[in-house]
């Protein structure tokens, strides 16, 4: 029955492959739950109880809020395919809701911070695969997965741009400056890839894929040279990316679609640091910001 879900969302869906592995690691820890607690395997007997008791069982286990909800998630698009195909009358699910909590404020590096980092590794020469990896989040606002699984040929030098795979499968073209086109070729003449993955254009010095995990400890031992500040993750080198670009006059339509955003709203969380900004802005720009009475 999951094998039939994750086919179906891996088909019908186009979700990733980053996606499908979560999916499947959540409802086979419930599914050991409910086996081992309300002695069933079978998942369309499952009533509202035990989705409580699953609840209550990660909490006891110091689950954070975000993962609780994520499960949560996975559950209830599962529910929704077994509603779907006909093998369940009613979710469990229907009226359990995802637990609240406030999320910690992302803080984005300063471009103070960034030009420092840059100094740092251009003098660096001994870790030019970490140049690249930091440069390329920056400059683009890429997500991890999606450094991790960029294509060979999709960078293209001869126009500078960068072909995406985001979530969904959906592509989108992000243009890249001379700087980051020059370390990008740079990084093509030191690459010596195994054969399974030649096709990726990031890979380490053994010759493999870089992983998500090592991209983060790229991102995280170099960000902790030039701030203190508690997120150093490469998510915040895509905000710092959407907040500079925005601070610096680009249109939020346009930046939307360099993130690779299906929603507006998705892009708007990265205005809601840049208040100072928009105040300078106003106070220079408007006709009446000034004025006495």
């Amino acid at each position: 029955m999951i094998e039939k879900f994750l086919e179906y969302i891996a088909v019908e869906k186009r979700y990733s492959e980053h996606t499908l592995i979560s999916y499947k690691k959540d409802l086979e820890d419930f599914l050991l739950f409910v086996s081992d607690k309300e002695g069933t395997t079978d998942l369309t007997k499952i009533d509202k109880k035990a989705i409580r008791n699953f609840l209550v069982h990660l909490t006891e286990n110091d689950f954070q809020k975000r993962s609780i909800n994520r499960k949560l998630s996975s559950l209830r698009s599962f529910y929704l395919f077994l509603l779907k195909i006909g093998d369940i009358e009613v979710s469990p699910l229907e009226s359990v809701s995802s637990l609240k909590f406030y999320a910690e404020k992302q803080i984005p590096m300063s471009e103070e911070e960034m030009t420092e980092l840059s100094e740092i590794l251009d003098e660096d020469t001994e870790h030019f695969l970490e140049k690249a990896i930091i440069e390329t989040l920056y400059q683009t606002g890429m997500r991890k997965a999606e450094l991790c699984g960029l294509f060979f040929d999709n960078v293209d030098f001869t126009s500078n741009e960068i072909k995406i795979k985001g979530k969904g499968n959906k592509e989108r073209i992000v243009p890249i400056s001379s700087v980051l086109a020059e370390i990008l070729y740079k990084f093509t003449e030191i690459r010596k890839p195994l054969p399974e993955s030649e096709i990726y254009f990031f890979v380490r010095e053994n010759g493999k894929k870089i992983s998500e995990k090592f991209v983060y400890s790229v991102v995280n031992s170099y960000l902790s040279m030039v701030t203190s500040k508690k997120k150093k993750s490469p998510h915040i080198l895509r905000h710092s990316f959407a907040t500079h670009v925005l601070n610096n006059g680009a249109e939020i339509s346009k930046v939307k679609k360099l993130l690779g955003h299906s929603s507006l709203a998705s892009t708007q969380v990265y205005t809601n640091g840049n208040i100072e900004q928009l105040k300078k802005v106003f106070n220079q720009a408007h006709p009446r910001a000034n004025r006495e009475d």
